[in-house]
């Protein structure tokens, strides 16, 4: 496989590990919620670059690219579900409880779902995928379409091993946060400050 260079897996690395929209959700769920829901987290994250990597792999980003109103109804579509995100972080400040009850499985696939629609609903994610991955196919590959989906697929799985682990490591840090309400009050108002910020550089993003 030609196009697995170590200058894609280091680039792919360098990029998940980047803070973004999705590293902060899944940070804040592991505070928040613990280990099982940051895993959650993590998968939605994942799961909710695929549209993105489709896209670009079957060309449709190229139309977020050259249309100017598909791009901006997408990205305020974003905007809003970001400010939706952090008005439902500030207003459940102060509410976390920690206990040992089991979290129901339907919380999980809320969380999940929330992870997905972050990402989805990010036009930059297509744009950037379609400039990104062409760059690491070998111009005489006899198979484009497979080296693709080749390439696709280990981003994936590095999205999905890095967001676990920043989700495991932040269910670590919340077992010395948890006995102080203040601590966890502060950090979810952060949160909710980070969100609103993101949906700030989202709205004034250009293609």
């Amino acid at each position: 496989m030609d196009m697995l260079t170590t200058e894609f897996l280091i680039t792919s690395l360098i990029i998940v590990l980047l803070p973004g929209t999705g590293v902060i959700f899944t940070v804040a769920t592991g505070l928040s919620s613990g280990r099982r829901a940051s895993i959650s987290a993590s998968v939605g994250c994942t799961l909710g670059i695929v549209p993105h990597l489709m896209a670009s792999i079957f060309g449709l980003a190229a139309l977020l690219h050259t249309s100017s109103l598909a791009f901006q109804a997408f990205k305020y579509a974003g905007v809003i579900y970001l400010l939706f995100l952090a008005w439902g972080m500030w207003r459940q400040t102060g509410s976390i409880r920690f206990d040992n009850n089991e979290t129901p499985a339907t919380s999980y696939f809320r969380i999940a779902l929330q992870a997905m629609l972050i990402n989805i609903l990010n036009p930059k994610l297509s744009i950037f995928f379609l400039a990104f991955l062409p760059q690491f196919i070998p111009t005489n590959t006899a198979t484009p379409l497979s080296d693709m989906l080749i390439l696709s697929f280990i981003f994936m799985l590095m999205t999905l091993a890095v967001f676990i682990s920043y989700g495991l490591f932040a269910h670590h840090v919340k077992r010395y946060i948890q006995h102080s309400p203040a601590i966890m009050i502060w950090l979810q108002r952060s949160f909710a400050g980070i969100f609103i910020a993101l949906s700030a550089r989202l709205a004034s993003s250009e293609k």
